[in-house]
C-alpha cells in the first residue's frame, strides 16, 4: 500500500467516538455491523463498556445516513464527526470489535469523563496560549511514528510506538508539572485519557485540542503557521494532506537518508514490522532500504529478512493506536 497522497474520491471518511456507558457492547457492535453493512460503510468501530470509537468510510448519502441514525440514540446525541475525503479503497473491509477500551491506555485508570472532564480548548484559543502563553508547552500524545510526518512546532514528541507506553514514558516529563500542558492527538479520543492520566500524575494545568487536529485543519488549516507537514491516519491513506503542506517541502524525513519525505512503509523483516519514512527514490534506487535502519544495521538483507512473501510493493501499515 503506498503512503504517497491519493486522489481525491467521492468517499467521505468519518472519525469519531464518544465516552459514554454501553452496558451491553456486544449487542451494540451487532447493530453497529448490522447498520453499517446496511449502508455500504467499511472501516473500524470498537466499541467497550466506556463507548465508541470509529472510523467508517463511504458515500455521502450513506455516511449522513450512518450520523444520522447513531445520533438519533441519546447516547450518541450531538456527538461530533471529524470528516475527510479519501478513495473508495481507504478500508477494505468492515470491522467492528468488542474492547475492554475504545483506545488502549492500560494505566489502571479510573476514568470517568462525565465526572472529571478534561479541559477543551477550541482551535483559535489553543493556538493562542501556545504561541504566547511563556510558561505553555504543547505536547504531543500520538505515537513517534505519526508525529515524524507532521506536527505542532517545538512539540514534545515522546517516543513511544504504541498508546499504552505513554504511563511510563510520561516519568520523564515529570520537570513538566508546574506548566500548562497543551496536548494534542489525531481525533481527540487519546487526550481525553491522556489528560486524566496527567492530572492524576500531578501536572498543574492539562488542556487538550477541541476535536484534535482533524478539527485544527477544519477551523484554521488555510490560514496557519503553526502546524507543519501532513497528518498519519489509521487506513490506507495513511497520510492525510494538510492545507498549509500544500507546495511544502514535506516535514517528515526518511529515516536512511534524512531526505525530505511523506512516504511510509513497514520493515520487510516481518519480527520487526516497523513503520518508517523513506525518500521515494531512495525507495526505488535501492529496495534494500525497505528494511529499515535498525535491521540493516544487523546484517539483513532482502534475501535473509523473514518475509514469506518476498512482496516489494509498500506495506499496509499496522494499526497501533
Amino acid at each position: 500500500m503506498d503512503s504517497r497522497h491519493p486522489a481525491v474520491s467521492d468517499h467521505l471518511v468519518l472519525l469519531y467516538y464518544r465516552y459514554t456507558r454501553i452496558e451491553d457492547p456486544a449487542s451494540f457492535a451487532e447493530s453497529q455491523r448490522a447498520l453499517c453493512r446496511d449502508l455500504g460503510l467499511k472501516g473500524r468501530i470498537i466499541v467497550a463498556e466506556e463507548g465508541i470509537n470509529g472510523t467508517v468510510s463511504g458515500p455521502d448519502e450513506a455516511c449522513g445516513a450512518y450520523q444520522s441514525a447513531l445520533q438519533k440514540d441519546p447516547r450518541f446525541a450531538g456527538m461530533p464527526f471529524k470528516l475527510s475525503r479519501g478513495p473508495a479503497g481507504a478500508f477494505p473491509k468492515l470491522s467492528v470489535k468488542v474492547r475492554p477500551e475504545i483506545v488502549t491506555l492500560g494505566a489502571d485508570l479510573a476514568f470517568d469523563p462525565e465526572r472529571d472532564p478534561a479541559t477543551h480548548l477550541p482551535p483559535a484559543e489553543w493556538k493562542r496560549l501556545a504561541r504566547e502563553d511563556p510558561d505553555a508547552v504543547v505536547f504531543d500524545v500520538r505515537n513517534a511514528y505519526e508525529s515524524a510526518v507532521g506536527r505542532f512546532r517545538e512539540a514534545v514528541t515522546p517516543p513511544i510506538e504504541h498508546f499504552r507506553q505513554l504511563p511510563e514514558t510520561l516519568r520523564a516529563y515529570t520537570h513538566l508539572k508546574e506548566k500548562k500542558i497543551l496536548m494534542y492527538c489525531t481525533g481527540g479520543i487519546r487526550c481525553e485519557k491522556a489528560s486524566a492520566l496527567f492530572r492524576r500524575e500531578g501536572f498543574r494545568e492539562v488542556y487538550q485540542l477541541e476535536g484534535g487536529i482533524m478539527n485544527y485543519e477544519k477551523e484554521l488549516g488555510e490560514r496557519d503557521d503553526f502546524w507543519e507537514g501532513d497528518c498519519f491516519v489509521f487506513d490506507n491513506r495513511v497520510v492525510l494532506p494538510m492545507a498549509t503542506a500544500r507546495g511544502k517541502a514535506p516535514a517528515g524525513t526518511c529515516a536512511h537518508s534524512g531526505r525530505p519525505t511523506n512516504r511510509y512503509v513497514n520493515c520487510i523483516h516481518n519480527p520487526c514490522n516497523r513503520l518508517f519514512l523513506v525518500a521515494e527514490d531512495l525507495l526505488s534506487a535501492d529496495p534494500e532500504t525497505r528494511l529499515c535502519p535498525e535491521c540493516l544495521k544487523r546484517g539483513l538483507t532482502l534475501e535473509s529478512a523473514d518475509n514469506k512473501s518476498r512482496s516489494l510493493p509498500a506495506q499496509t501499515p499496522h494499526k497501533n493506536h
